[in-house]
């Protein structure tokens, strides 16, 4: 158990060095938009997290790189993806608190 939850820390440390902007849903101008647009980001990087895996070794195949590489970076994505998923979705009614993912999460 306390190695799990240090994983987490860990990975919570690195998320903001891993992170390039903050995420899309911030841009919403009213408070509701703002949690249902926080909640469905959550919701997404939560279930299809694990497709960093898959779409960054087929990035990589596509651009004649190391697959191996690749995919290990997608492993360090999906742990950051989906915890980062399930931050968002039990934070969603409280908007002030954005937690930036790599390449802005999973894309839709």
């Amino acid at each position: 158990m306390k190695k799990w939850l240090g994983g987490i820390v860990l990975m919570l440390g690195l998320m903001p060095a891993l992170a390039q902007a903050a995420s899309p849903w911030t841009e919403e101008k009213t408070y509701s938009d703002k949690v249902a647009g926080k909640l469905q980001f959550g919701l997404t990087n939560l279930m299809l997290g694990w497709t960093a895996v898959i779409a960054e070794s087929e990035q990589a195949a596509d651009e004649k790189k190391n697959v191996v590489a690749a995919a290990g970076k997608g492993l360090v994505y999906f742990v950051a993806d989906t915890v980062g998923g399930v931050l968002h979705t039990v934070t969603a009614p409280i908007p002030q608190i954005d937690i930036p993912l790599p390449e802005n999460g999973v894309s839709t």
